[in-house]
């Protein structure tokens, strides 16, 4: 069942990055046309922009061709992570293009230097706007099934070329018939800002990714209320979460009854399993049994902490009162 979701991920992520590069593709010869007609600088930083957004794509591409690959006998949790290693590239790109739009701007603006053809300007914008809308409709699709952390770094690269046109519009228009010297470059440096923002923004989710940062609280939460299901585990701790592509991590310890058999103990963990993989269809189970009352680290808080009373799941019974089979 997995494999096969992890096929169909794979293939909407493939279709979502071919997607992205022919937009780019689209829109990096359209605005180079409007920048040499206008000599905007607004609108040359959203050239800029979709340049990288380009190499960003083909970089999310690879990413997502690789994390497709299954487990083999070198990286035996699989691929996931190359996704992280394609947004933290991605990222690189923005801030270098972020810098290099903020000081062309600034030169702009103590030259005092004006835009040229406002229409022409204008117009690519819209387009661009128009052919954005359309792949952010499809990338939140694709990223609602699978959850892509290089996709979902490709969306936020195409939601700030919304902004971006659209500030381009507002400085040609302020700047060219307005009359308001010096907007063109200013909204330049906004948009070298907003680039900035968007890559630390993607930069943390990516650096998060890499170091196994743990699950948020409330997905944890549900995980173990989802165990707490099941009386026989008097108690669940040593729970550690992580993410590598679209696949979940987990594993944990749990107390049973010490004198419960091998194949009871088997049978009940089968069962919590089966539980756990219902709700967390893409997460990979490690589950370790210990007896009632052993304690592996007793000064370790980290590991020994009880994830059933810390999320407030009540044991409603005790661990013999449901023979196991």
């Amino acid at each position: 069942m997995r494999s096969g979701a992890a096929s169909d991920r794979a293939i909407l992520g493939r279709s979502a990055a071919f997607a992205s590069i022919v937009t780019a593709l689209l829109l990096v010869g359209l605005k180079l046309w409007a920048v040499w007609q206008t000599d905007s600088m607004a609108l040359l930083g959203s050239l800029a922009d979709s340049a990288l957004d380009l190499i960003a794509s083909l970089a999310t591409l690879t990413g997502v061709i690789i994390a497709a690959r299954p487990a083999d006998r070198t990286h035996r949790f699989g691929h996931g992570k190359a996704e992280a290693l394609a947004a933290i590239f991605q990222v690189m790109l923005i801030a270098l293009s972020a810098a290099g739009i903020a000081m062309q701007s600034a030169e702009a603006l103590a030259e005092g230097q004006r835009v040229a053809a406002a229409q022409e300007g204008i117009v690519v914008s819209v387009i661009a706007i128009l052919a954005t809308f359309a792949l952010l409709a499809y990338q939140r699709f694709v990223i609602a099934r699978t959850g892509s952390l290089a996709i979902s770094t490709d969306h936020l690269h195409y939601q700030s070329d919304l902004l971006l046109n659209l500030a381009v519009i507002a400085a040609l228009v302020l700047d060219r018939y307005a009359g308001l010297a010096g907007a063109d470059p200013l909204f330049g440096l906004g948009i070298a800002g907003w680039l900035l923002w968007g890559a630390w923004r993607a930069g943390s989710k990516a650096i998060d990714h890499l170091m196994d940062r743990e699950w948020p609280e409330d997905k944890r939460r549900r995980f173990v209320a989802v165990a707490a299901r099941h009386p026989e585990l008097s108690r669940l701790h040593d729970l550690r979460t992580r993410t590598s592509g679209g696949i979940d991590f987990v594993q944990f310890h749990v107390d049973l009854p010490g004198d419960y058999t091998v194949e009871q103990a088997h049978d009940i963990i089968e069962r919590v399993e089966k539980d756990l993989h219902a709700e967390f269809p893409d997460a990979e189970v490690l589950i370790h049994i210990d007896p009632e009352g052993h304690v592996d680290e007793p000064r370790n808080t980290l590991v020994e902490e009880d994830q059933f009373s810390r999320f407030g799941e009540r044991r409603m019974t005790g661990p013999h009162d449901e023979t196991p089979t």
